[in-house]
C-alpha cells in the first residue's frame, strides 16, 4: 500500500509516485487531470465534542464546468455525515459516535473500490477497541483533479481548526487495532535483545513476568506520522529503560511502584504512552511524512521487555471469531487459526487525568 498525500494545519503534499517514494521511476497515478482513483482511502483525524455544533471539516466544492463535492460535517451528537457529488450523482452516509461526550481525538476512514461497487465509512476512537462502520452505498470515484482540490486546498475548500491530518492511500487502509513499536525496538529474548521487526513465528521472548513466551505473529503497517500516529520518544533510564525507544501514542506502558499502589490499590496500571509526554522522560520524536510500526502477538497477551521496559504486547481479544472484522484489520490475510483469543487485560488502563496525575507525582 501506498500513501499518496498528506495535509496538516503546516502542511500539505501530494506524490504521485507515493510518500517517501518520490524517486521511483514511473508514478502510480498517471499526470492527468481525469485520470481516476478508483480504490483508495481518505483518513483523517479530528476533534468532535457530543455538543459540537454542525461544521465542515474537511472537504471541496467545485462548481464549474459540473458540481463536484466531497465534505466530512460534523452532526450533533457526535457523528459524522460524507456527501460526495459527481454531477448528478451523490453517494452520501453518515455514522454516529455512540460515545460521544468530551472531546476526543476520532478517526475516520472513507475506503471505496468502485470495481466491487463498495464502500465503507468507519469511525474510531484513538485508545478504544471499538470500531463502528457503515456501508456507503454506490461509492463514486476521485479524479487527480478531485484528489487536488480535496488534499492540496485548491478552490473552494475546508479544513476546520479541529482537524489534526488527513491522508489519501491508494489502497485499502485496515481498521482497528495497530502496531505500536518502531521496528528497531530491542525486544528482550532468550539470546539477548532481538529487534522487534526481525522476530517471526515460533522465535521466543521474555515477558515482564520473567516467562519465556512464542510469538505467534509479528505486524507491521506504515502509517502517517502524525496525530494518534505520530511517534514518541520513551528516554532512558525512565520507565527502567536502559536505552531510549520510539512508540507509538497508544502503546500501553506498564507501570509499578509506590504511587500506583497508594493512588490505585493495585501494583501494576497500564498508560497510554500519550499520556506520559512531559519533555523529558517521553517527548513527541521529529520526524517526517510517514512512520512504519511493528508489534507482537503473545499467546496470553503477556507484557514484553522492550529497551528493558515493560510494554503491553499486541492486544486481539476474540478478533478471529468475527471474519469480517478480521479481514478488515491489519490481520488480513492472516489464518484466524494461528490467532490466539485475549482476556481483558489483567491490569488497570488508567484514564488520561489518572495518568497525567501519575506522572506529575513521580516528576515531583
Amino acid at each position: 500500500m501506498t500513501w499518496l498525500a498528506l495535509t496538516d494545519h503546516s502542511d500539505r503534499r501530494l506524490s504521485l509516485r507515493g510518500l517517501a517514494h518520490e524517486k521511483r521511476a514511473t508514478p502510480l497515478i498517471e499526470d492527468r487531470p481525469d485520470q481516476v482513483l478508483n480504490r483508495g482511502s481518505i483518513v483523517f483525524e479530528t476533534e468532535v465534542a457530543e455538543d459540537s455544533k454542525p461544521q465542515v471539516l474537511f472537504g471541496y466544492t467545485t462548481p464549474h464546468p459540473r458540481h463536484r463535492s466531497l465534505v466530512f460535517q460534523a452532526i450533533p451528537g457526535g457523528g459524522v455525515a460524507m456527501v460526495h457529488v459527481q454531477g448528478d450523482k451523490i453517494a452520501h452516509a453518515a455514522i454516529a459516535h455512540k460515545n460521544a461526550g468530551r472531546a476526543e481525538v476520532l478517526r475516520l476512514t472513507y475506503a471505496w473500490d468502485i470495481k466491487y461497487n463498495w464502500g465503507r465509512l468507519t469511525l474510531e476512537q484513538a485508545g478504544e477497541a471499538t470500531v463502528t462502520s457503515v456501508a456507503v452505498e454506490n461509492p463514486l470515484p476521485l479524479t487527480l483533479d478531485d484528489l487536488r482540490d480535496l488534499m492540496l486546498g485548491r478552490g473552494s475548500h475546508d479544513y476546520a481548526s479541529d482537524m489534526i491530518f488527513a491522508a489519501l492511500s491508494d489502497q485499502i487502509e485496515p481498521i482497528g487495532t495497530n502496531p505500536t513499536l518502531a521496528p528497531d525496538t530491542p525486544i528482550a529474548t532468550p539470546w539477548g535483545y532481538r529487534n522487534a521487526s526481525t522476530l517471526k513465528r515460533g522465535d521466543t521472548v521474555y515477558t515482564a513476568e520473567g516467562d519465556v513466551v512464542p510469538v505467534l505473529q509479528t505486524v507491521s503497517r506504515s502509517v502517517p506520522a502524525r496525530g494518534s500516529f505520530a511517534p514518541i520518544r520513551m528516554r532512558a533510564p525512565y520507565f527502567g529503560l536502559q536505552d531510549d525507544i520510539i512508540i507509538a501514542p497508544e502503546q500501553h506502558v506498564v507501570i509499578d511502584g509506590p504511587e500506583v499502589e497508594y493512588l490505585f490499590s493495585c501494583e501494576k496500571v497500564l498508560t497510554p504512552a500519550r499520556h506520559l509526554v512531559n519533555g523529558f522522560a517521553a517527548r513527541t520524536e521529529p520526524c517526517g511524512h510517514l512512520t512504519t510500526y511493528t508489534q507482537l502477538i503473545l499467546p496470553n497477551h503477556e507484557a514484553l521487555i522492550a529497551g528493558g521496559a515493560p510494554l503491553e504486547s499486541m492486544y486481539l481479544g476474540r478478533i478471529r471469531r468475527d471474519a469480517h472484522q478480521l479481514a478488515s484489520s491489519v490481520l488480513f490475510g492472516v489464518d484466524r487459526n494461528d490467532l490466539p483469543e485475549h482476556k481483558a487485560p489483567s491490569h488497570k488502563v488508567l484514564k488520561w487525568y489518572e495518568a497525567i496525575h501519575l506522572a506529575r507525582r513521580r516528576a515531583a
